[in-house]
C-alpha cells in the first residue's frame, strides 16, 4: 500500500531496502516509498543480468580445463627439455664478431620488440571473474532502487561458495549466481535450492562430486567414501536451520540421498564437461528415510523430492523469514516481522516474491530505527552511486572491497558473511572505512558542491551536525569523505 508523500520514508527505501541513492532518486521515491520498490520488483527481467559474452558455468569450466591441460603439457615438455642432455654447437672458426655497427643498424622497431616483450595475457580465470565481476557492478550501480540487487546479494549469500577453494571457483562463482540465483530470486524457493545445489559450483565447494554411496558400485569396489558436507549445509545453512529439528542421522541420511550429484570433469564421455552429472554408479540404491519420511525414487529423483519437501518444511520457513528480517531491518528483528513473512512463506509454498512483497508493505521494516550498518560492499557501491560513478574497470570496486574485508564471491565459510552490525562496526573497520573514505573521495571527479550530494542522498534525514562538518570541511575531497562517514550514510 502506498504511505503517501513522505521524504523521511524515501531515504529508508534506498538505504535499508535498497543500494543508496543517485543524484535525483529521492524525489522520484518521495510520493510513494513502497510503491517505488515494489515497481522494481514487478519489472519485467528484475534479477537477470544479459549475458552477452559471459560464458555459462559449463563454457566457462571448459576454457578452464583447457587451459589446465596445455599448462601440464607445457610443464611435460620443460621437464622433457630439461632431461635432455645440451650438446653444445661450436661456431666455424673463421667466424667473425658482428660489427656493433651492424647491429646497430637493427631497425627500431626491431629493437624495441626485443627491449620491451608483449605482456603475457592474464590466466583464464582472472578474466573470467573479472568480466562476471563488473557486470555484477554494472547491475548494482544501474539498478533504480537497488532492492533486487539487495535480493541478489542475500540469497548468494545464503548458498555461499567461496573462491578461496580455488580456481575452480573463480570461474564458477560468477555464473554459480546468474545462473541459480538470478533467475530464481523472486520464484518459488524450492526451485532456487534445488538449482543452487545442484549446481557445479556448491558441488565443488562442499565436495559432493566425490561422495559414493557405501552399497553403490563406487563405494563397494572403489571405496571413495560418503561426504556429508552438502548434506549439513543444507540442513543446518539452507533449509531448516540449526535448530531446525534434524538429527545427525538425517544428516547421514540426506548424504546418502544425494550420492552421484557431481559434474561431467575434462574429457567425460558421459556429459558436456562443466555441467550437472547424475553418477548413477555413485549413488546409494535403495530408499532412505529423513525427517522420519521415506524416500524410495530412484537417482537424481529421490535428492529432489527430499529438496522440495525441505523447502516445504516449517523450520525452513522460520529461518528464511528470520535471516531476511535480519538482513533488512534489525539484528533482533520484531517478532510479529518474522512471523509474518514466515506465514507468507508457507502460505504460498515459497514464492520469494509474495515474501519480498511483505517485506516492504509491513509496517514494522519501516518503523523500527535504523541500528544497522552497510556491509563493506553495500558501502561502497552507495558511495559510487551517491556522485553517479560509474567504473570501467572491476578492480575500482574490488580492491576497496577487499580492504574492508569482504571480497567478492569469498566468505570464510559456507555460511557466508556476517550479518550482524556489531562485525561491520567495529573500531578497526571503521579506521578501514575513514581511510577508504578519503581514498574515494580523492578520485572522486564531478560531483557537484558537497552538500548538494549530501541532500541527494540523505535528503531531509540529514542531520545539522553532519551538514556543519561537510560546511566546514578543508576541502572538497574532505567534505566528501565527511559525508561517506556520516550516521545518516553508514547506517540503514
Amino acid at each position: 500500500m502506498a504511505v503517501g508523500p513522505d521524504p523521511f520514508a524515501a531515504v529508508t527505501a534506498f538505504n535499508r531496502f535498497g543500494l543508496g541513492a543517485r543524484p535525483g532518486d529521492l524525489a522520484l521515491a518521495a510520493n510513494d516509498p513502497r510503491g517505488f520498490l515494489l515497481e522494481e520488483l514487478r519489472a519485467p527481467g528484475a534479477g537477470s543480468i544479459e549475458s552477452g559474452d559471459l560464458p555459462s558455468s559449463a563454457q566457462a569450466l571448459q576454457m578452464f580445463f583447457a587451459d589446465q591441460q596445455q599448462q601440464r603439457m607445457a610443464r611435460e615438455m620443460a621437464a622433457a627439455a630439461a632431461a635432455t642432455p645440451m650438446v653444445a654447437s661450436a661456431a666455424p672458426a673463421d667466424a667473425k664478431p658482428m660489427d656493433p655497427a651492424m647491429a646497430a643498424a637493427k631497425p627500431a622497431d626491431q629493437n624495441a620488440m626485443e627491449a620491451k616483450p608483449k605482456p603475457a595475457e592474464p590466466p583464464v580465470e582472472q578474466r573470467l571473474f573479472r568480466a562476471e565481476a563488473m557486470a555484477r557492478f554494472n547491475a548494482q550501480l544501474k539498478a533504480q532502487a537497488g532492492f533486487v540487487e539487495r535480493l541478489v546479494a542475500f540469497w548468494s549469500n545464503h548458498f555461499a561458495v567461496s573462491v578461496a577453494k580455488g580456481q575452480f571457483l573463480r570461474v564458477t562463482a560468477g555464473p554459480f549466481e546468474r545462473e541459480a540465483i538470478r533467475p530464481h530470486v523472486l520464484g518459488k524457493f524450492s526451485q532456487l535450492l534445488i538449482a543452487a545445489e545442484s549446481h557445479p559450483a556448491m558441488i565443488f565447494y562442499l565436495d559432493n562430486q566425490r561422495s559414493s554411496g557405501p552399497g553403490s558400485k563406487a563405494g563397494r569396489f572403489d571405496s571413495k567414501g560418503l561426504n556429508e558436507n552438502l548434506a549439513r549445509e543444507i540442513l543446518e545453512l539452507h533449509t531448516l536451520g540449526v535448530d531446525g529439528g534434524y538429527t545427525q542421522a538425517d544428516v547421514t541420511s540426506l548424504a546418502r540421498i544425494i550420492t552421484g550429484w557431481s559434474f561431467a570433469e575434462a574429457g567425460s564421455e558421459l556429459g558436456e564437461p562443466g555441467s550437472f552429472l547424475f553418477k548413477t554408479n555413485w549413488h546409494e540404491p535403495g530408499a532412505q528415510t529423513l525427517l522420519g519420511k521415506s524416500y524410495a525414487q530412484f537417482g537424481r529423483a529421490q535428492g529432489e523430492a527430499a529438496l522440495l519437501d525441505l523447502a516445504r518444511h516449517p523450520s525452513t520457513a522460520r529461518h528464511v523469514a528470520t535471516k531476511l528480517a535480519r538482513h533488512f531491518v534489525a539484528d533482533e528483528p520484531p517478532p510479529d516481522l518474522v512471523d509474518a513473512l514466515a506465514k507468507v512463506f508457507r502460505d504460498s509454498d515459497g514464492d520469494l516474491a509474495l515474501v519480498s512483497t511483505a517485506l516492504i508493505e509491513n509496517d514494522r521494516a519501516w518503523s523500527t530505527p535504523a541500528t544497522k550498518i552497510r556491509n563493506p560492499s553495500e558501502f561502497v557501491l552507495a558511495a559510487k552511486r551517491a556522485i553517479g560513478n560509474m567504473p570501467n574497470d572491476p578492480g575500482q570496486i574490488l580492491g576497496v572491497v577487499n580492504a574492508l574485508g569482504m571480497p567478492l564471491w569469498q566468505p570464510a565459510g559456507p555460511n557466508g558473511y556476517a550479518d550482524a552490525a556489531a562485525v561491520w562496526a567495529s573500531p578497526e573497520q571503521m579506521k578501514l572505512r575513514l581511510d577508504v573514505s578519503w581514498q574515494m573521495a580523492q578520485g572522486a571527479r564531478d560531483f557537484g558542491a558537497p552538500l548538494g550530494v549530501l541532500d541527494s542522498v540523505c535528503g531531509v534525514a540529514a542531520s545539522r551536525d553532519t551538514r556543519e562538518a561537510i560546511l566546514h570541511a578543508e576541502s572538497r575531497p574532505q567534505a566528501l569523505a565527511l559525508l561517506y562517514m556520516s550516521p545518516e550514510f553508514q547506517r540503514r
